[in-house]
């Protein structure tokens, strides 16, 4: 397989040819002297990782994108980065400084710093007006750029990577949306390029570091750099000395996802491939690296095996699993814990000051507060795990892996709670994925999972033998009391995921949070996931390369809350773009509403202009979720101490983040109690 094959990035050889891509952890600030993200990036290094990039260092603090950042230039951050690059080469691998200049989306909340940019362009991102860079603050930031490449030198890094993508400042000085400059820095093409390209010279100057140089393929900002500028600076990076070049995509203000659920694996390939092909047109010879939404090894060898990448960048994927690398070189792919993109516990976090985690695997970033010593590390207890779930999957695995003996009660056929019904959602195939893992790691862990097994009075004498119970039973759909909800025509968001096609065309929705939203996209979209239409049908109906095509479907929807904003309680990265989706499909949208009655003809609503009757065949109810937590009462008088987590302890603002952190959680405390 080429992905196992070594690759050379200047002077630097690795072992194979995937990296783990940048991702700002919020763990760099943190009062640890740097023991979190050394453990981080340690355990990625000793999964079998070779080239590890870390999050933006910036190189500055007005250039900081908030003040978790690590600041090289800074002598009381640069033993925390040491520690880093040490922990990754005593794993094995190399590790690379990002160098990261974060222009107009600076926070100037962080630092109390202005921030700075070509011209005084406002930034819907960062919510403020940029300084216009003077002449010496150009020359002064491109002398930072050169201290900042020396001090990852004397640290130790193995190469460094430049930041010149997604809308940051390098990126800034290239496009004519936020340099309109008329002086050597901008202009027109050519000068707009002059300060990327100078600050290579001066990391070049300063060092003798292999330089990636991460750029946009496209920014999808209308009236940006053009795909042939784009490949003229990737020449001009090329010509001047750049090692290799990573292909990025996108802004943070661009209303097009791109790494969301929803955006098709590998449909930003395309970008990187023309940026190879423009540099082998030039007869110059550069390594190219693709990057965003390539979850899979499988996936990233199939890119690879086109002869036009010659790296695949994947950061997500080894927060889910750090051991990727390690487990399908083995041929172990049942056993990797798949991204699911949900963006959750990483992107959503990142962009403030809370530390990034992983839906899938919440020891991810605290590997050090919550350490899983090996099997035999201490005396073996017997634990019952009742609810297979996210939050009770996760519960088993960690009490397992904490050498214990687990019991993991079912009541359904197959494990996986929601998640069953997610993996149904257009783009969200991954989420059945979560449940292929978990289902191996039980079992390579040895849990005993018992299937179709409803826990009730008569189980009390077996549970009574466990060292330890966690009650993970999920959520009930919360009923309503309205008129007619007992009509044939009434099912709850439960039924209907069970029974897609035995829905009507015409659809009233009673509810507009996350499983609302998910639903009425299935039912508008249907389920296709053969690749590369999905790629196709995504590129229309965003515009990716012309006029956005609105999709057709066969059904009418209508998605309906009494207050607050469809889709609100989603997460921050994903609600406007999995919204604006179902909005795309033709969903009609009502809030600001109170519910009268169901009918046969469909749901009679009152709003502002008075009462309406919202036509469907079907109406179903997607209105919350309730606790199930009849066993707590059952569990609690057996003198056996145990745990509530996930929907069974509480729904108010339930997510799979908090019940899988609550699973991992719970699994410790008891596995530290029995233990003493």
């Amino acid at each position: 397989m080429k992905v196992w094959q070594p690759g050379r990035i200047g002077s630097l050889e690795v072992d194979h040819r995937l990296i783990v891509g940048s991702m700002h952890l919020n763990l760099e600030g943190r009062d640890d002297h740097g023991a979190a993200l050394a453990a981080f990036y340690a355990e990625r290094a000793r999964g079998g990782a070779a080239l590890i990039v870390t999050g933006g260092i910036a190189i500055n603090r007005v250039g900081a994108g908030g003040r978790m950042y690590s600041l090289i230039g800074e002598a009381s951050h640069q033993p925390a980065l040491a520690r880093a690059v040490a922990a990754a080469h005593d794993g094995g691998a190399k590790i690379a400084a990002q160098l990261f200049h974060a222009g107009r989306y600076a926070f100037e909340s962080a630092f109390g710093l202005t921030p700075l940019a070509p011209s005084a362009v406002f930034s819907n991102f960062s919510r403020c007006m940029p300084e216009p860079m003077s002449a010496e603050q150009i020359d002064e930031t491109l002398e930072d750029f050169g201290r900042a490449a020396e001090a990852a030198a004397g640290l130790g890094f193995d190469a460094i990577e430049v930041m010149a993508s997604e809308g940051y400042l390098l990126n800034q000085f290239l496009s004519p949306l936020t340099n309109q400059r008329d002086d050597h820095w901008g202009g027109d093409p050519s000068r707009r390029r002059n300060f990327g390209l100078a600050v290579l010279r001066m990391i070049k100057d300063a060092t003798d570091l292999p330089v990636i140089f991460r750029i946009s393929g496209a920014d999808l900002m209308p009236g940006s750099s053009s795909h042939d500028e784009i490949a003229d600076y990737a020449t001009a990076l090329a010509r001047a000395g750049v090692d290799a070049i990573n292909v990025g995509v996108g802004w943070h203000e661009a209303r097009v996802p791109t790494v969301q659920t929803l955006v098709p694996q590998g449909v930003w390939v395309p970008y990187a491939e023309m940026i190879k092909d423009a540099l082998q047109n030039a007869d110059v010879e550069v390594p190219v690296i693709a990057s965003n939404r390539v979850n899979h090894v499988d996936h990233a060898e199939r890119i690879l095996a086109g002869g036009k990448i010659d790296f695949v960048s994947m950061a997500r994927p080894f927060l889910a699993d750090p051991a990727i690398v390690a487990k399908s070189r083995a041929g172990r792919h049942d056993l990797v814990n798949t991204c699911i993109a949900c963006n959750e516990a990483c992107i959503d976090r990142s962009i403030g000051d809370a530390e990034v985690s992983c839906l899938v695997n919440p020891r991810a970033g605290r590997e050090l507060d919550v350490p899983e010593p090996p099997a035999g590390s201490g005396p073996a207890g017997r634990f019952a795990v009742i609810g297979g779930g996210p939050a009770g999957l996760e519960a088993a695995r960690s009490l397992a892996s904490l050498g214990h003996q687990v019991v993991l009660y079912e009541a359904e056929p197959e494990l996986g709670g929601q998640f069953r019904m997610a993996r149904q959602v257009p783009g969200k195939r991954d989420f059945g994925e979560t449940i292929r893992y978990f289902t191996a790691q039980l079992a390579e862990l040895g849990v005993d999972i018992r299937l179709d097994h409803v826990i009730t009075d008569g189980d009390a004498a077996e549970l009574r033998g466990f060292d330890g119970v966690i009650i993970a039973t999920g959520v009930h759909p919360r009923v309503i009391d309205l008129p007619g909800s007992d009509r044939p025509n009434v099912i709850s968001y439960h039924q209907a995921f069970a029974e897609v096609s035995a829905i009507g065309d015409r659809v009233a929705i009673v509810g507009g949070g996350g499983i609302a939203v998910d639903l009425a996209h299935l039912l508008l979209d249907g389920a296709d996931d053969h690749l590369e239409s999905r790629s196709r049908a995504f590129r229309a109906e965003w515009g990716v390369d012309q006029e956005p095509v609105l999709p057709e479907s066969k059904r009418a929807v209508t998605l309906m809350r009494r207050t607050g904003k469809i889709g609100a309680g989603m997460g921050l990265t994903t609600r406007w773009a999995v919204v604006g989706t179902v909005r795309h499909h033709g969903a009609t949208m009502i809030t600001d509403l109170s519910y009268r009655k169901i009918t046969e003809q469909g749901l009679i609503i009152s709003t502002a202009d008075g009462d309406q009757l919202v036509e469907a065949d079907t109406v179903i109810i997607a209105a919350g979720q309730e606790p199930n937590d009849e066993l707590t009462k059952i569990i609690s008088e057996l003198g056996v101490p145990y745990r509530v987590i996930g929907g069974a302890a509480d729904t108010a603002g339930l997510n799979a983040v908090r019940a899988t952190s609550q699973g991992l959680q719970a699994a410790h405390e008891l596995s530290a109690a029995f233990r003493g």
